[in-house]
């Protein structure tokens, strides 16, 4: 709990930095960068979150790691962040800060869960259909998972609209368990 309000305030003053500097949207594409090779290389986050490690050591590999391929104003934050021995939380702040710019852009993300992927000409009629919905920009963020075993859940914020076969099996598991006909013994 601790770490998601530490980085949604170094998040914030990112942001807020981020548009004073007129760099707002190379921030995001930083911070995308950030999240994506934190989420990729689990042994880099371990390393930030190492207390053995001293911080001289971990500025110098983020600034290996990050040479050229992030923005002057982000690798200056990064800096900051890691004198202040809060390295710890780049990965949690990375992905705040992208949360915090889509909702700050009326940005929403549809996630797409199918059972085997979906080609380019599902992925056109599904953004139109969430385009219809919402006058907000989609995202669209595509979800494999067999267990559903087909049919589609589709979710946009607090709303879902599940057509997966699993559910549909579900439900009529249940309805064959509450058949009123039939007497049990």
């Amino acid at each position: 709990m601790e770490g998601t309000r530490v980085a949604a305030r170094y998040a914030k003053s990112f942001i807020d930095l981020a548009i004073e500097q007129g760099s707002l949207e190379q921030a995001y594409i930083d911070m995308k960068y950030i999240a994506d090779v934190c989420a990729s290389t689990h042994e880099f986050v371990i390393f930030l979150k190492s207390p053995v490690i001293k911080t001289d050591k971990k500025q110098i590999v983020l600034k290996e790691i990050f040479n050229g391929k992030l923005s002057k104003v982000t690798d200056s934050y990064i800096h900051l962040i890691t004198a202040k021995r809060r390295e710890i939380y780049l990965a949690e702040i990375a992905h705040e800060f992208i949360e915090q710019y889509k909702t700050k852009n009326k940005i929403l993300t549809a996630v797409v869960t199918t059972a085997s992927g979906i080609d380019d000409s599902i992925r056109k009629q599904v953004m139109e259909i969430v385009k219809g919905v919402t006058d907000s920009a989609v995202v669209l963020k595509e979800v494999v998972d067999k267990d559903i075993i087909g049919g589609f859940i589709i979710r946009v914020g607090d709303k879902q609209v599940d057509a997966s076969i699993a559910r549909k099996l579900n439900s009529l598991k249940r309805s064959f368990n509450e058949n009123p006909f039939i007497k049990e013994f």
